[in-house]
Order: C-alpha cells, then structure tokens, then sequence
C-alpha cells in the first residue's frame, strides 16, 4: 500500500522535470536555424481561425456580466464613479488572458496534441531522428510559438471587446454615465496593467503549447492512448494556467504600486 502512495509523486515529479526540459529545449531550438517559417505560419493561421471567432463571443457576455455585477456592487457601496475602472481592470488583468489561454489550449492544445500523437504512434517521429531530423525544431517549436504569437493577439481582442460590452451594458442597462466610466478607467489604471496582461498571455500560450506537445509526444496503448492524453493534456494545461495566474497576480500585487498609491 506504501509503495504506490510514495510512487505517484515520483511519477508526477518525474512528469513535471521532463515536461520543463521539453520547455527548456523549445526555447533553445527557437532560435537556431533553420527555423520552419511556413509550418510557424500555417499554424498560426489554424489556431487563429478556429480560435477568433470563440474567442469575441465569449469575450462579450463575460465583459457585460463583469460590468453588471461590479455595478451592482458599487451602487451599493455608493461608489458608481468606481465601476468602469473595477470592470476593465478586471477584464484587463485577469479575464482577458484566462479567455484566451482556456480557448488556446482546449482548442488549439488538443488538436497539437492529437495531430503530434498521431504521428508517434505511427513512428513517424522515430522516422525523422532516423533521417536526422528533430521532431522538436521541426513540429513542435511551430506549433509552441504559434500559440504564443495567437494568445498575444488575441489578448488585445478579448481586452478591447469585454471593455466595449461592459461599457454598452453598464451605461445603456444599468444607467451608468459615459464620462464616469471612461474617467474612472483613465483614473486608476495604468500601463502596467496592460503589460502583466500580455506577460500573462505569452506565458500561457506557451506552457499550453509545450503541454500539448509533451503529452502527443509520449502516448500510451496505441490510437486509445492518443485520446486519452488528449484529454491529460487540457486538464493538466487549465490547472497549470489557474496556479500560474495566481502566483503572478500575487506577484504583481506587490510589485507594482496601484495608481496614486
């Protein structure tokens, strides 16, 4: 009973340790030659295709619920003035970056993951070393930095969208005053906020892409196996994401001193 209690925190370790040199090898590989633009590009053009137009409609209703709950707050608090700087900060700093890193790595994560996995099991991969060739430089750094450059774009469409449906529902809902809201925003938020956003995207869009990579890279029990860590992949991609958030919101937080404070 011992021996497997003790044993599956090795494995985890042991995943986590393989999972971060597969990081580490990324980032090396990234910058030496040659470089596969065109499968960077046809990447990139996939996950954005599929991953845009997601993206916008869950943008909206979660930048209006934002907006409707912060004003509902504030009215009770008597601090109406406060709702538009509350609601784009919250879209902003913690709303945006989630958005985007949830639909990456549930859309774009699993089809890296299945696609890679498929491939292994077919010994493709086994194939390239044979020839020569890292499957790492060829397949998998592609597919990481395209992740990474679609969270970073699609960071500044979540952020302008929320802050345009929060701005709609509170003023044309919830009576609110254009000016008020735009003057509280202008108040109290600063670059920062906007530079830990995009800090938090690129962190995500990469840490889903290498999770991606390294479960379709290691599949167990054959076509079965590639559906299965497809599915390890997500969860362990959203659990990864929500620790990582919390640990650099934490840290920005102390870092950085809020406006007039």
């Amino acid at each position: 009973m011992a021996a497997p209690v003790i044993e599956f925190p090795l494995s985890a370790l042991r995943q986590a340790g393989r999972m971060f040199a597969l990081g580490a090898t990324v980032l090396g590989m990234s910058f030496r030659r040659p470089f596969q633009f065109r499968e960077f590009v046809e990447q990139f053009w996939f996950i954005a295709s599929v991953t845009i137009l997601p993206t916008a409609l869950v943008s909206i209703p979660f930048g209006a619920v934002t907006s409707l709950q912060v004003g509902s707050l504030t009215q009770q608090f008597g601090a109406q003035s406060f709702t538009g700087a509350a609601s784009v900060l919250v879209v902003i700093q913690q709303a945006s970056p989630m958005i985007v890193a949830l639909l990456v790595s549930g859309v774009a994560g699993s089809t890296i993951c299945a696609d890679i996995g498929a491939r292994t099991i077919r010994e493709e991969l086994d194939a390239m070393e044979v020839l020569g060739v890292s499957p790492v430089q060829r397949l998998v750094v592609p597919r990481v930095l395209a992740c990474v450059a679609v969270a970073l774009l699609l960071n500044g469409l979540v952020s302008v969208v929320g802050v345009a449906g929060g701005y709609y529902f509170n003023v044309m809902m919830q009576g609110g005053t254009p000016g008020a809201y735009v003057a509280s925003f202008s108040a109290l938020a600063q670059l920062p906020d906007i530079y830990v956003g995009e800090a938090k995207a690129l962190l995500f869009g990469f840490v889903a892409g290498v999770v991606a990579a390294y479960r379709g890279l290691n599949p167990k029990g054959g076509p079965k196996g590639v559906g299965d860590v497809v599915n390890q992949s997500v969860v362990i991609t959203f659990l990864l994401l929500f620790l990582m958030n919390l640990v650099i919101t934490g840290i920005y937080l102390q870092v950085v001193p809020p406006k007039g404070g």
